[in-house]
């Protein structure tokens, strides 16, 4: 692709950012909001300790901290922002919309508007019900799917990180105090492109399973066989066959990874890129499974997604905004170009320090992670602080590895210059040892029983540890 990597622009400057102001305001949000944030993704663990940056505004890919501080940004809002910060078109259909009023006593037109949108781009989908984040949707999903079985158990793909904050999923993490076992128990897992780990769940619990829930791809290809043969499996068993879209919808392709791959799943949810940041999600499917939460039926009601919120308008306005862009502009392919000229520039620099066994670039160009691991070519999470720590010194934030429309080259060549430099500390790290290099506490899986009180005494995740919790954070 043609990338020269160039020293970063000023690193020696750079590397003596300030972060007073950022690091008092760590001190005051821990007073006042337990975890110091809303999102565990966002929090101090998963980030170094010493720098922390608090952010005060955004523009495009780029954001500045209280210290003044400015950073190249990857995560755009844990995927959710992908057209970039502050777009001008989605901001000012919110605002317009937001003087006509946000919130009635009576459905608005725009909610007509939004769904005749959004069922336009999802072909396969008959129905949809709007929400304010992805964890109502899927929930919402599985409470249908309850209903329209009559079963309780929900089949989870283990491999996938996260599907919801609500019992049904955290209960089958390490992070499950407070959930009942019952509830613990009606949650299992298979494997990711494994049909056979699929297979043994219907045998192990004939009739039992309301649903199967998976992402369509996370950071491995699918296996469209195995998709395929997943989804024929549950309609035999009378299982409903549900996508999680969160991520994949309006980066694989603007109806979803089931419209790029030609699949029709019984339910699926959306979210995130959705409304280029703004709190949006859906929840869609087929008329028979949707219905059962209207009113045209003489069967059990189901109390499906009704919020104070689900449809403010100023966000349905932002999502109709979002889908005229995508329509009027190569959203996705630029997302595509610009993420593998990261990745391939990222993927040189690796190469030119001799660290192919130690970082490693990983999944989609329009949705890339990250790996690190110590001498003993384990997975470290202490590494991945040190990569993060000197990501930051130098304007560069990147828990992931995800880019937006407003990432141009430039940006990505300046990104991939700043990850050289930084790469030179870790391979010294790994030549030398990383205390001479690393600062503060390491970052830490969001999935763990309790909190680590040192980093140098935590003890690496054993035989059976999900490897893409070293990679990438949880929302």
């Amino acid at each position: 692709m043609g990338i020269v990597i160039a020293p970063a622009l000023n690193p020696h400057t750079m590397e003596h950012n300030n972060f007073s102001k950022s690091l008092e305001f760590k001190k005051r949000m821990h007073q006042l909001i337990p975890g110091g944030c809303h999102t565990y993704a966002k929090g101090d663990d998963q980030f170094p300790e010493f720098y922390p940056p608090y952010l005060t505004r955004g523009e495009g890919c780029r954001v500045w901290d209280v210290d003044g501080n400015e950073y190249i940004e990857y995560g755009m809002g844990l995927r959710a922002v992908a057209l970039g910060h502050g777009y001008p078109a989605v901001v000012t259909a919110a605002c317009q919309q937001m003087w006509k009023g946000i919130n009635f006593a009576r459905p608005a037109t725009i909610e007509l508007e939004a769904a005749e949108t959004f069922l336009n781009v999802v072909p396969g989908a008959e129905m949809v019900k709007f929400a304010k984040n992805g964890s109502d949707a899927t929930t919402a999903a599985i409470k249908l799917a309850r209903a329209y079985t009559g079963r309780d158990m929900v089949a989870i793909c283990a491999d996938h990180p996260f599907f919801s904050v609500d019992d049904w999923f955290i209960g089958s993490t390490a992070v499950n105090a407070g959930i009942p076992q019952c509830v613990q128990d009606l949650t299992v897992g298979f494997k990711f492109n494994d049909l056979e780990s699929v297979e043994s769940l219907f045998e192990r619990y004939p009739d039992q399973i309301a649903c199967l829930i998976m992402e369509v791809e996370k950071n491995d290809p699918v296996d469209l066989h195995f998709l395929r043969a997943v989804q024929e499996r549950c309609k035999t068993k009378g299982t409903l066959f549900i996508l999680d879209e969160m991520i994949t919808g309006f980066r694989w392709h603007i109806g979803g990874a089931q419209t790029l791959y030609n699949i029709v799943p019984d339910l699926s949810t959306f979210g995130k890129a959705m409304g280029n940041g703004f709190a949006i999600s859906a929840l869609a499917g087929k008329r028979e499974i949707m219905e059962l939460g209207g009113l045209y039926h003489d069967q059990e009601r189901v109390f499906l997604l009704s919020t104070t919120h689900g449809a403010e308008n100023h966000a349905l306005a932002a999502f109709i905004a979002v889908v005229k862009e995508y329509k009027e502009k190569d959203i996705i392919g630029h997302l595509q170009t610009q993420g593998e000229r990261l990745r391939v520039g990222l993927e040189q620099s690796i190469r030119t320090h001799g660290l192919q066994d130690y970082v490693g670039i990983h999944g989609f160009p329009v949705c890339l992670v990250y790996s690190t691991k110590n001498q003993l070519k384990q997975a470290s999470q202490a590494f991945r602080t040190l990569l993060l720590q000197e990501l930051i010194k130098r304007g560069v934030i990147a828990p992931s590895l995800v880019l937006s429309y407003a990432h141009k080259a430039a940006d990505i060549d300046q990104t991939v210059a700043i990850f050289h430099d930084a790469l030179e500390i870790y391979r010294r790290a790994i030549d030398e040892g990383i205390d001479k290099y690393l600062e503060g506490e390491t970052v830490q899986p969001v999935y763990r029983k309790r909190n680590q009180q040192s980093a140098f005494s935590y003890t690496p995740p054993g035989v059976g540890y999900n490897w893409l919790k070293h990679i990438c954070p949880w929302p």
